[in-house]
């Protein structure tokens, strides 16, 4: 009953002048004396009403639609003042107040802008014209507000003039952290910056790439569209379609705006994601709208409504889907709960805005608590005054807590205390009961520099007159039937990253991702996006990967290339594997097989070494050069035999050096020696003088042998030290590496063997002189098809070296040096091994010169003789016998100086007997 008592003369004054503008006195929505004070600018009302009559007068208009989310924060400002005013903040300086309504109106809050301006203690409220304001008093020393940034833009430009601290606890818009511009210009929290990074982290984290935004057609809107435009840019992010709706609601093109919004969201839907930067009221319309169409998004909430209960509270609000926000910082506002319960103890007189609540209570009481808060917000201040009469006044002190903005109380009250920070830095040293102790530009920098304790941090302006405070990551989840908006996560504006305070709400967080929201469907490794005709960047075809390219992670924008050295990939890979090292390895079975062959060689070299061995002085061994040079030439196939082993296995630079030197200076040698072995041979069973005279000049067996081999030494030597050989990786199988042997110089290569080629070829043609050997003794001939091996081997393996690569190239080579050095071998030893060990019945002396004696009887059976008289006498035909023998005699023993017989035989005449016997023995002596 007092209650009630205590409400009848509010309405009185109410009645009069409570929504009339009489003066510039009534224009204030609250005050209160002090010797400093302070301004504020709240949208209290949603709209400001527009003048019906023709032509339209310069009058301030009345508002409508009372926002209890706003008229909350003119309360947290002057709790936050009194709180002041009752501690020892300010040792006894009292802090006042003048708080006006904009009704979300530039307009308007320029005209409570100009009243700030005004020359304290003016009685005509004028703002005087100055060059210079530096010792002007106005009448307020600092501004709280305002609500959007639209106005505080507006409003911020004036102040600016005379350098008045204006502290804004709501207006986020990132322009206003321009200094030049809005110097004077402070928040108490982040910028829009932070906000729209914010955002774009959700929704890269959440997989999302596809959205929507919608936003209001202001100054705000517009600059928080342009910032998460380029921060969605930044992180890959493509906007679907932005719709913007017009600022005021009486806009006539408001509700064909938001059924063109609604229409658009109902067609894209691939959009499963829609950001919204409006005011509280535009977001009631909307969703209204979004209820009877059944969309069902992820609603991505700005500051301005994420916390807003009266949108919270919409019936068959959960159907909208699911809504996540961002809000500012929670912090303790125990305090202030418990000022609101104490609110129908306040006097009213001198705040409009708590008489006209408590009008709407006693209006919109036998509501509910939905269409009581709609009732509320809808109704005007005409007919407040028509519907008041005398209806029942029933305080409501828990609707006023259950529609508390944490976010937006704490930054009131924080923009309250920087403020007063401030001031008590200014008066230190002065008195401050005095209005023009300090001047208003003074107190601005001092506001920069005041360090404030907000629970149990110290928080600050930054050189933009920001506060980097963090934000609430707020998710608005049915409990019990009912919509609550609960904290998710922190977001951490200066490291950039979410903070969870438990598994639960991590897991809350990481649900978010099972909405799809993207334009193409994602590229999983191993493919690559690929831009189709669409503008935007997230509409793409998922194409695989190229061979030796790769892709590790989802929608990327380009394959990785593998370093085709190491490492290749096929189509459509992940990853890049290691290249498989080949090369010819012991065990592998062609490897083996050449090995075998090899070791077969040396078995058969062995083996001759014994059986000539054993057989020293038999004629055959004797024949063949004697044990040394036999020793000589199986040594040197022997080492041919091993020179194969450094083909095999990975090679090394020893061993690539190695190979090629050993095998060439070994089957010199042994070709000089079969050299040797052929001119001995054609000396021997050469009947024609003139021949015989060249041989035995070049018939030098320890000085050919050793010329032929080093020269070939020289080359390998030249060779090994300018162009040495070295190991090479070919690259040229796209998934291997094959180690081999790079000979350095094809040219040093090529001149080794054409040397050895030229040893053999005067091989051949010695050894193609003596073919007509006696049948059981034709080394000549076995040495001449040594040769031929060797040439048709080697003419083969030119081509086919030059075509073949990979890890079977060692392996041709490796094939002709058996193939040659098997084949001169064979021809070389085979036949006199078959003559000992299955034929020694010739390989005895006796047998031996009557083979020789049969051939040098034919030989010399056809040899011409001069014409001589038929008549001379058989003494002088035996001396001319004895002679020939003799002087032939003389060259084998080594005597060049050989005297052709002066007379020629009979032609047709056979020698006699005893003159071939002579003949005979002297070519098995020279053999």
């Amino acid at each position: 009953m007092a209650f009630v008592i205590f409400l009848i003369p509010c309405f009185v004054v109410g009645t009069d002048v409570a929504f009339s503008c009489q003066n510039a006195d009534d224009f204030v929505g609250a005050s209160s004396p002090g010797d400093i004070i302070i301004g504020g600018l709240f949208a209290v009302h949603s709209e400001m009403l527009h003048p019906e009559e023709d032509p339209i007068k310069p009058v301030i208009q009345k508002c409508a639609g009372f926002e209890i989310q706003v008229f909350l924060q003119t309360l947290a400002m002057i709790h936050a003042i009194e709180t002041i005013n009752n501690s020892t903040l300010l040792s006894g300086v009292t802090l006042g107040y003048e708080i006006y309504d904009t009704c979300a109106e530039v307009t308007k809050a320029m005209a409570s802008a100009l009243r700030f301006l005004s020359k304290f203690n003016s009685s005509e409220d004028a703002v005087e014209f100055k060059c210079n304001y530096s010792d002007y008093i106005p009448r307020v020393k600092a501004v709280t507000g305002a609500s959007y940034s639209e106005v505080s833009m507006a409003v911020s430009r004036l102040l600016a003039l005379q350098l008045i601290p204006q502290v804004s606890p709501a207006s986020s818009a990132e322009i206003l952290s321009d200094k030049i511009r809005f110097p004077s210009f402070f928040r108490t929290i982040p910028s829009d910056f932070h906000q729209t990074r914010a955002m774009t982290h959700l929704i890269c984290e959440s997989g999302w790439n596809w959205i929507g935004v919608i936003a209001t057609d202001d100054d705000n809107g517009r600059f928080a569209l342009e910032s998460f435009g380029v921060q969605a840019m930044a992180n890959n992010v493509c906007i679907a379609f932005k719709e913007m709706l017009p600022a005021y609601l009486s806009d006539s093109t408001f509700h064909s705006k938001v059924d063109q919004a609604i229409e658009k969201i109902v067609k894209e839907k691939r959009v499963n994601v829609i950001v919204v930067f409006m005011r509280q009221f535009h977001v009631l319309k909307l969703f209204e709208k979004a209820i009877e169409r059944n969309v069902n998004k992820i609603w991505i909430a700005s500051d301005n409504w994420s916390a807003a209960v009266k949108i919270s509270t919409i019936p068959n609000i959960r159907q909208l889907g699911t809504v996540v926000g961002f809000g500012f910082k929670n912090g303790n506002i125990s305090s202030f709960q418990e000022f609101l319960r104490n609110l129908h103890k306040k006097p009213t007189e001198n705040n409009k805005f708590l008489r006209e609540y408590i009008m709407l209570l006693s209006v919109c009481a036998h509501l509910e608590y939905h269409d009581f808060q709609t009732c509320i917000a809808n109704q005007s201040q005409d007919n407040l005054l028509e519907n008041n009469g005398s209806k029942p006044q029933i305080w409501r002190d828990d609707f006023l807590n259950a529609n508390v903005e944490p976010g937006f109380i704490r930054s009131t009250m924080l923009a309250v205390h920087a403020i007063a920070h401030a001031i008590k830095g200014q008066c230190k040293d002065r008195d401050c009961k005095d209005p023009s102790a300090f001047t208003p530009w003074e107190l601005l920098e001092e506001l920069k520099r005041v360090v404030i304790i907000d629970g149990d941090k110290k928080v600050k302006f930054d050189s933009n007159g920001d506060m980097s405070t963090s934000y609430d990551v707020l998710l608005w989840k049915e409990i019990d039937g009912h919509m609550e908006i609960t904290i998710m996560a922190e977001y951490d504006a200066e490291k950039g990253g979410f903070i969870f305070e438990d598994e639960e709400k991590k897991k809350d967080f990481l649900a978010l991702k099972k909405v799809q929201s993207t334009c193409s469907q994602p590229c999983s490794p191993g493919q690559v996006k690929k831009v189709t005709e669409s503008p935007h960047t997230c509409c793409y075809e998922c194409i695989y990967c190229p061979e030796n390219h790769y892709s590790n992670q989802t929608d990327m924008d380009y394959c990785y290339r593998c370093n085709n050295k190491t490492y290749w990939a096929p189509t459509n890979s992940s990853t890049c594997y290691r290249k498989t090292i080949y090369f010819l390895a012991w065990t592998d079975w062609f490897a083996i097989f050449l090995l075998l062959l090899s070791a077969f060689g040396v078995v058969l070299v062995l083996s001759i070494c014994v059986i000539f061995t054993k057989n020293l002085d038999t004629p055959v061994v004797k024949a063949s050069g004697g044990l040394t040079v036999c020793y000589i030439i199986l040594f040197s196939h022997f080492l041919i035999f091993l020179s194969t082993v450094f083909f095999i296995d990975i090679p090394t630079e020893f061993k690539c050096k190695t190979r090629q030197a050993l095998f060439g200076i070994s089957f010199t040698l042994c070709i000089s020696c079969i050299l040797i072995k052929s001119l001995k041979i054609l000396l021997a069973f050469s009947f024609d003088p003139k021949l015989q005279n060249f041989l035995k000049c070049m018939y030098k067996p320890i000085p050919t042998v050793v010329t032929c081999t080093g020269i070939q030494v020289i080359i390998c030597t030249f060779w090994l030290i300018f162009r040495t050989p070295f190991v090479n990786q070919n690259f040229s199988i796209p998934r291997a590496i094959i180690l081999e042997c790079n000979e350095g110089s094809i040219v040093a290569f090529g001149i080794m063997l054409g040397y050895i080629a030229a040893l053999a070829f005067i091989c051949f043609i010695f050894a193609f002189k003596g073919r007509k050997l006696p049948e059981n003794y034709n080394e000549a001939k076995f040495i001449t098809f040594g040769m031929l091996i060797y040439f048709i081997a080697w003419i083969v393996f030119i081509p086919v070296y030059a075509t073949t690569f990979g890890k079977y190239l060692p392996a041709v080579e490796i094939i002709v040096v058996l193939i040659s050095n098997y084949g001169i071998l064979c021809c070389t030893f085979l036949p006199k091994c078959y003559i000992i060990i299955y034929k020694q019945e010739t390989n005895t002396k006796s047998a031996f010169l009557k083979m020789v004696y049969t051939y040098s009887s034919k030989s010399a059976g056809s040899v011409a003789v001069s014409q001589v008289s038929l008549d001379s006498k058989s003494s002088s035909l035996r001396a001319t016998i004895t002679d020939s023998g003799k002087t032939e005699d003389d060259s084998v023993n080594g005597n060049c100086h050989f005297q052709v017989p002066g007379q020629s035989l009979i032609k047709g005449k056979v020698l006699p007997k005893n003159a071939a016997r002579t003949m005979v023995r002297k070519r098995v002596s020279s053999i």
